[in-house]
Formats: structure tokens, C-alpha cells, sequence
């Protein structure tokens, strides 16, 4: 690769939110005293960016900016020196008693009468003696003495700053990432290499602008493929410098085994310091302790900076890097682990060894081990294959492995290479499969609906099983794509399926879906049926999904979410890092609707987290969209856009209509609730109405009643009326338990007066047969307000206070708000406003607030809510954000209030 591209910094810093309020925060105080932040973070998070940031916008009086010098040996108190000379002082040190109360003099005098900004950078650089002195200096700092000390150090905190007031930099955000990759390139880098840059770069911005200035520009622009890795050794190094801390090459050696161990597991964050120990044949390393740049705790090696371990690994020679594979071959030999010491023969070896990559492939195939690691054993394996049919076969096995363990952009990579590949068929089948399921999961759903196609057919003769499982999965991304022509044909060629009267779940469901797409829910029923059932007893995840599309087709949410339950409890069994996030997302779909909305809410947040960390944006995106759906109800419109935002900014790119309509819906349904209904009709109308536009055709029915209610209200009957038809047809097939009654509302939107009155009580009725208080309430409040303005108001105050009742159970807070407006235009003072600060709490947030209020633990709240502990730490860090309180003590004083105050109303 050549360096010609200019990326030139931007001037925004991105994702800094909180650090530069602290840094603000700082600056404020100044004004009236003395302050001290130090900033943390790993090389190349924008530690140094920041302190300038500061340095340039303070005004108030005098910055002193140092930074150390990191060439040559260093003496005692140089970098202290350095300092008192930027301050005009004289280069005197003092002894180490009275040194710091020097320094704090020198400041003084430097800053005069105005306040003195001095901004400090990579102190954990300095001289021990000077160090030592800064830090005592900035824990005596004068109240009145308006002098900021603003110091950076890595992370974790140097040991001389420990205790002092500190901000720690993450790694950006991958919407961060993303904006910043557009600022400094003007939005020219084509999707497929911005996600390479993205997941290299690792949320490092340092790094992610190196990466932009090593390639040409026609590498950047995706004309030319660039040349070997992204990040090599004069990437990394060029962020972290070079070998770290000047470290012999002694170190080095112990660097290197540390990561060349840790890569046994991709996502390992530590090792045994003990193989380590065996590895160097150096059972105490001489007496001396690890390098500086390992940290050592309970008898494990980590790097303090991941980012320096790729950089020491990617810049060391290459016979250091193989000798340190033979080195721990040697260990995991002597200790019986055949995998791990083929594995580190196989990165020592060089060329192709096929005998070598039969042991590892074969190894890999046999011993328990997790999906990443079987990945990388297999891929290694593939390398040394000599090319042909053999080498291509061990690519897909890693790529197989790669997406088991929740990486589809690896998996992808992994695939075998080029379309000239001379492969038979059942080769180019199984790679055609691994390649539409990470495409599915993470691509344009298109492609992948092409992938999987292509792989049914290559698969039809050599391994039916497998081609009809393909074609199910063509069949699923044409559905989330909206495309019901191609979702039909895929369910209904009979070449792709295991047998043309194949029995069992996958058939039935096959047969059903397709009676489904053609309309013949009277076909569709039985096969449907029997696909729920099966659901009992089945074990495999990707199996116990399909019961959760089938029990929804057929009106049963209930089992629906007892279906998607088992899914989840069988993903987590098999600790399946891809299949869990998706298992989720079926369960919170099931859960919305089932009307159980903070479930939902609860299930697709820990559902996001899952995909992405599992690199599933197609999954998030899905997650995202049930999350805007229960936000539109709780009253949360800010949180509505992000979800909503984030839904479709991976909806389009991916072409996900039907998480594109969920997304609209959710927008649409917090305007009808926040009574804009002009809005709502506005964006819902293209998307029920008929004509090309229309959204996904398994949503857009879903979502007629909001269209039809906000129509009404924008004074736009007509529109409504052009909807309403087709809705019933919809309510005719019994797909929706909520469908029949919410017909009956829209039709008593629309009807004259003397027919409204026994629509509405008749959908009342039918509200009755099927779960969940949030449609029944919206009933109770549209029939609450017909009857208030016709002065009927003592009928529409029992209206309008059992639908205020409906909206707080199901904690519809700005549908509860409209009730209560109505209540009060109706003469009646509505009770129950809200518990003070806890109001604003969600529901699910106040069960966790009222468990944690109780004694229980975390992982005691997590087994009564049926959650993960991950996702009760989660909620309870917001419960703390939104009152404001620092420690469970408070936070049960305050439910202890609330319930109280409710006792008394």
C-alpha cells in the first residue's frame, strides 16, 4: 500500500460528550479556585486532542502546555524542570520535601493575578522523581489559587494520580466511528471498506485516520483492492509508537508470548503468566518483573492497552513471532493440549504443510473447543493446504465456525477465495450458504436472499437436508426484505426441499407460510399448527424460531412468546453467540404483540447489546425498531427518534422493509400519542394506503388502526375510509387477536352518530378475548372523548378513567397523559399524577427500583424478572441518571416516599 490519501483531522471531537464536560467543568471553576482532572484512555483515543481542545479554548489567563521528551535517557526531576522553566521559574528541583510547594509557588507566580491553565500531557512519560512531585502538587492545590491542573496519563490510572478526579476515554461508538470516517473523507469510502475500517480501527480515531492516510487514493475509493492488511505493524506503531516503553528486546520476547498466547481465543483478554513463565524457560524471567506494558493480577498476563499487544505482534520480526509459536508448542505439548500445540506448529510454520494442516483441520474438527478457536484452527489449516477443492472445503469450515461464533463480516472474509475457483458443486453449495446466512445477518438481505437461493439449488443433489434448510433461510430474507414474489417462490420450489412429502416442522412449515403468502389461512392453519406443537419438544434453537412465526400467523401471541422463551433459554444453553441476539428478537416481537411491552422493551435492549456485539446490524436494526414501538407507548419521543433513526439508517442501506415499517410505526404512533395527528397520518399514510409505496406487507395491516385514528383526528376521514376495507380482510383471517375489535374502533371513527355509540361497545366486547391493556385503553379513550363531546359526561369520564387505568397498568405514560387531559376538560380532577421523581421511571425500571429498594441483589432482581444480571445493571444505572441518587440507600428512601405518597392519594 501507498500513503497518498490526506486525511486531515476534523475538528469536531466525536463521541467526547462526557469528557469535555468534564474538562468544562474544570475550566469553570477556575474562576473561583483550584482544580484537577486527569484524563485516561489507551494511545490513540484523543487523550492529547482533548488537553489542546482546552488549551485552545481557555481565555481566562495563561495555559502552560507541556509534553515530555521521550528521546534519551532521563535524569531525576527533568520533566519537573521542564515545567518550572515553561512557568518562568529557574530550573531548580528542591529537594523532595519541598519540591512540590516550589512548584506550587512557581505556578502562582506564573499565573499572577488571573486564573493559570496548565495542561500536562503523557505524564506517566515523566521521571519517577517528577511524577511523584506533580502528583503531590495537585493534591495540595489551594482552593483560593485558581490554578487547573489538566494531566493526561494512560490507562489505567498511573499509580502516582490514583485517587484524583479523573475522565476515562473509550473507544468511539460505531455511529461515532462512522461519522467521523465521513468527516474526514467527505462520505467517499463504499460500504464494504468503511466496515473493514470500522472493525480494524476498533473505535480507536487515532488509528481509523491511519488507516485512511496509508491508502491511495484509489484504494480508498474501492478501484484497487489494497494490498495485505489494513492494520500492519507500521499502522499500529505509528499510533502507539514504537517497541513500547523503549522495552529490550528481552521484553519484547515476553510481549510476544503474551499475545501470541492470548490468540488461542480471539476475544481473550488475559493468559496464564505461568505458561508464559514455561514458554521463555525462565520459571521466575531472572527475578525481574514483566514489562511495564503488562499488567499482572491472580497469576494472569493482560496488556494495560489491547492496542499495544496488535502492535507488538503485528511489528515484530517474523522469526521472533514463529519462535515464540514454537516456544509455546513446546508448552501445551508437555501439558497433553494436541489443538493448541498443532495450532502454534502450524503459525510456526511457513509455506504449505499438508500433513501438518491434516492434523490441525482434523484436530480442530474433534476437540471441544469454542466456535472462534475452531475458526482460527481451521483457517491456519486452510493456509497451509496446498489450492484446490481441499483448501476451499477448510475455508468454509472456518468461515461455518467464524459465524457459529457470532462474526459474520469474518465468516465472509474467511470464504473461500475468487469466482473462478474450480469447485464442484457441493463445495461452492456450503460456502454459498455460510455466505447468505452472514449476509442475513449483516448485508444486504437481497444478497443474501440470492446467496441462499444459489446454495438450495448446488445442495439439492449431494445434501438435501441442507438445501432446504438454505432455502427456508432464502425464504426468511425475501420476507424481512418485503419482496413477497421471491418469498413465495423460494417456500415453493420443490427442488430445494429434502423431499417432495418430507414430513416433519421445516415441511409444514414450508407448506404453511405458503399458504399463508397466497391468502389461504384456511390451508395454512393445520401445517401452522402442527409447527407450534412440534415446538414442545424441540431443542435447537434455529428450530424453536420458526414456532414463533407460525403460533403469530396464526393469532396465538401467547405461544408465540412461550415458542421464542425456549429459543432464547436453547441458544443460551448451547452458548450460541450468534443465534442468541436473534432469539431475542423473535422473543420481543412476540412479546409486543402480546402486549407485553415493558417484556419486550427489556428483551430487545439486552437483544441490541447482543447483536452488536455480535456484528449483526440487520439484528439491531430489528431491535431497534421494537424498542421505538414500546418507547411510542411509554412517552419517550426522544428515545423513539434515536431508535427509530438507528433502525432505518441500517434499514435502508440493507433494504430491511420490515424493520423500516416497525420504525415509521413507532414514529407515527408517538405523534398520534403526543396528539399531533396530522404528523401521524403524514408518515403512515404511504405506507397503508395501496400503491407502490406501500410498506411491509405483514406490518403495514398492523399499523392501519394508528392510520386510521390519526386520519380522523387530521380531518381527513376519507383517507381512512380507503384503508379500512382492506383492514378487514386482514381481521377476516384471524391472524391478529386484537384485529377484530380494533375494526370495530375505526369503524366507529368513521360512523355517523347513531352507530358509533354500539360499534365501540361492541369492539369493547371483543377487547375481552384477547390479551394485553393497551388496545382495549386506546378503545376506552377514543370512545372516552366521542362521549365527552357529545356532553355525555359522566359516561366519558368512566370511559376516559378506565382507560387512564388501562394506560398506567401497561405503563403508557403519554397515552395515560392524554387521558388525564381528557379527564380534566371532562370536569373530573384525575388521581394518581405520578410518585414525584419516580414518574419518570419505566416500568420495568420501576420493578427493578422497588426489587433493589427491597434488599434484593442484582442477581436476585435478575432471577424475579427474568432477565439477565447484565441487563438489572443496565436499568439500574439509569434508575440512579434519572433521580439523580448515588447509592441503593437513597434509592430506597425515595421508593419508600412514593409509596407512601401513593397510600395516601
Amino acid at each position: 500500500m501507498t500513503g497518498q490519501t490526506t486525511a486531515t483531522a476534523p475538528p469536531r471531537l466525536y463521541g467526547r460528550h462526557s469528557p469535555l464536560r468534564a474538562v468544562q467543568a474544570l475550566l469553570d471553576r477556575l474562576g473561583s479556585g483550584s482544580a484537577v482532572l486527569v484524563v485516561t484512555g489507551e494511545p490513540g483515543l484523543g487523550r492529547t486532542t482533548l488537553l489542546d481542545h482546552a488549551a485552545r479554548t481557555f481565555a481566562a489567563g495563561p495555559v502552560l502546555h507541556v509534553r515530555p521528551d521521550p528521546a534519551g535517557p532521563k535524569r531525576p526531576y527533568d520533566d519537573l524542570r521542564a515545567l518550572r522553566r515553561a512557568a518562568g521559574a529557574r530550573d531548580e528541583g528542591g529537594t523532595p520535601d519541598t519540591a512540590p510547594r516550589d512548584l506550587l509557588d512557581a505556578l502562582r507566580t506564573a499565573a499572577a493575578n488571573a486564573p493559570l491553565l496548565v495542561c500536562a500531557d503523557d505524564v506517566h512519560l515523566w521521571d519517577p522523581a517528577s511524577r511523584t512531585v506533580l502528583a503531590t502538587a495537585a493534591r495540595h492545590l489551594h482552593p483560593e489559587g485558581r490554578i487547573g491542573l489538566l494531566l493526561s496519563t494512560r490507562d489505567p490510572v498511573a499509580h502516582d494520580f490514583a485517587g484524583l478526579p479523573a475522565v476515562r476515554l473509550h473507544p468511539l461508538s460505531t455511529a461515532d466511528a462512522d461519522a467521523l470516517l465521513d468527516e474526514a473523507t467527505g462520505g467517499s469510502v463504499p460500504p464494504p471498506l468503511r466496515a473493514d475500517f470500522l472493525e480494524e480501527a476498533a473505535g480507536n480515531p487515532a488509528l481509523l485516520l491511519a488507516l485512511l492516510r496509508r491508502l491511495s487514493p484509489a484504494e480508498l475509493s474501492g478501484e484497487r483492492v489494497p494490498a495485505g492488511p489494513l492494520a500492519d505493524g507500521a499502522a499500529l506503531t505509528g499510533v502507539v509508537g514504537p517497541c513500547p516503553g523503549g522495552a529490550a528486546w528481552d521484553d519484547v520476547d515476553v510481549l510476544l508470548l503474551t499475545v501470541a498466547a492470548a490468540l488461542r481465543e480471539p476475544d481473550a483478554s488475559d493468559v496464564d503468566a505461568d505458561l508464559v513463565r514455561r514458554a521463555l524457560r525462565r520459571p521466575a524471567l531472572g527475578g525481574a518483573p514483566f514489562p511495564e506494558a503488562l499488567a499482572l493480577a491472580d497469576g494472569r498476563l493482560r496488556f494495560h492497552s489491547g492496542l499495544v499487544g496488535r502492535a507488538v505482534h503485528a511489528a515484530a520480526p517474523p522469526d521472533r513471532r514463529r519462535a515464540a509459536h514454537r516456544a509455546l508448542a513446546r508448552v501445551h505439548e508437555a501439558d497433553g493440549h494436541r489443538l493448541l500445540t498443532l495450532l502454534h506448529r502450524a503459525w510456526a510454520a511457513t509455506g504449505t504443510d499438508p500433513s501438518l494442516a491434516d492434523a490441525l483441520s482434523a484436530a480442530a474438527a474433534a476437540t471441544p473447543a469454542s466456535p472462534p478457536l475452531r475458526a482460527v484452527a481451521h483457517a491456519r489449516a486452510a493456509e497451509l493446504t496446498p489450492p484446490g477443492t481441499l483448501r476451499a472445503d477448510r475455508r468454509t469450515d472456518a468461515a461455518e465456525q467464524a459465524l457459529l461464533g457470532g462474526s459474520p463480516r469474518h465468516a465472509l472474509r474467511l470464504l473461500p477465495g475468487s469466482p473462478g475457483d474450480a469447485l464442484p458443486p457441493a463445495a461452492r453449495g456450503r460456502a454459498e450458504l455460510v455466505r447468505g446466512v452472514a449476509e442475513r445477518y449483516d448485508g444486504p438481505v437481497a444478497d443474501a436472499h440470492a446467496s441462499l437461493l444459489s446454495a438450495a439449488r448446488l445442495l439439492a443433489g449431494t445434501a438435501p437436508d441442507r438445501s432446504a434448510a438454505a432455502a427456508l433461510a432464502a425464504a426468511d430474507a425475501a420476507w424481512v426484505a418485503g419482496r413477497l414474489t421471491e418469498c413465495h417462490d423460494a417456500l415453493a420450489d420443490e427442488t430445494t426441499a429434502a423431499g417432495p412429502g418430507s414430513p416433519g416442522p421445516a415441511h409444514d412449515y414450508r407448506l404453511g407460510m405458503r399458504a399463508v403468502l397466497e391468502g389461504r389461512f384456511d390451508l395454512a392453519a393445520p401445517h401452522l399448527r402442527r409447527v407450534v406443537a412440534d415446538a414442545r419438544t424441540g431443542d435447537r434453537p434455529e428450530d424453536l424460531l420458526r414456532p414463533v412465526t407460525a403460533a403469530l400467523m396464526l393469532g396465538d401471541p401467547a405461544s408465540a412468546v412461550r415458542a421464542g422463551t425456549r429459543a432464547l433459554a436453547a441458544a443460551r444453553n448451547r452458548a450460541s453467540t450468534a443465534l442468541e441476539p436473534r432469539a431475542l428478537e423473535y422473543l420481543a416481537y412476540a412479546e409486543l404483540r402480546a402486549g407485553s411491552h415493558a417484556q419486550a422493551r427489556a428483551h430487545a435492549e439486552e437483544g441490541l447489546r447482543a447483536a452488536e456485539r455480535a456484528g449483526q446490524r440487520n439484528t439491531a436494526a430489528h431491535h431497534h425498531a421494537v424498542l421505538a414501538l414500546a418507547a411510542s407507548i411509554e412517552g419517550e419521543p426522544d428515545v423513539v427518534a434515536g431508535h427509530v433513526s438507528a433502525a432505518l439508517a441500517t434499514a435502508r442501506r440493507h433494504g430491511l422493509a420490515q424493520a423500516a415499517t416497525l420504525a415509521h410505526w413507532a414514529a407515527a404512533r408517538a405523534d398520534l400519542g403526543r396528539g399531533r395527528p396530522l404528523d401521524a397520518a403524514d408518515r403512515l399514510g404511504p405506507l397503508v394506503r395501496p400503491g407502490p409505496r406501500r410498506g411491509h406487507f405483514a406490518v403495514w395491516m398492523l399499523a392501519a388502526p394508528c392510520f386510521v385514528e390519526a386520519a380522523v383526528l387530521a380531518g381527513r376521514p376519507e383517507q381512512a375510509r380507503t384503508v379500512v376495507g382492506d383492514f378487514a380482510v386482514w381481521a377476516g383471517l384471524g391472524a391478529d387477536p386484537h384485529a377484530a375489535a380494533q375494526l370495530l374502533r375505526c369503524r366507529a371513527l368513521l360512523a355517523e352518530a347513531e352507530c358509533a355509540d354500539e360499534l365501540y361497545l361492541r369492539a369493547l366486547d371483543l377487547h375481552d378475548t384477547a390479551s394485553g391493556d393497551f388496545e382495549r385503553a386506546r378503545t376506552e379513550l377514543s370512545y372516552g372523548k366521542w362521549l365527552r363531546r357529545r356532553r355525555r359526561l359522566r359516561e366519558a369520564r368512566d370511559r376516559l378513567g378506565a382507560a387512564l387505568m388501562g394506560f398506567e397498568r401497561c405503563g403508557a405514560g403519554v397515552w395515560a397523559r392524554q387521558a388525564r387531559g381528557e379527564l380534566r376538560a371532562n370536569g373530573a380532577a384525575p388521581s394518581g399524577e405520578g410518585p414525584g421523581a419516580l414518574a419518570r421511571l419505566t416500568p420495568q425500571q420501576w420493578r427493578v427500583a422497588r426489587c433493589v429498594a427491597d434488599g434484593a441483589t442484582n442477581r436476585e432482581v435478575a432471577r424475579s424478572l427474568s432477565v439477565s444480571t447484565r441487563t438489572i445493571d443496565y436499568h439500574l444505572r439509569n434508575v440512579y441518571a434519572a433521580l439523580g441518587v448515588r447509592s441503593r440507600v437513597e434509592l430506597a428512601r425515595i421508593v419508600e416516599q412514593a409509596e407512601k405518597s401513593r397510600a395516601r392519594l
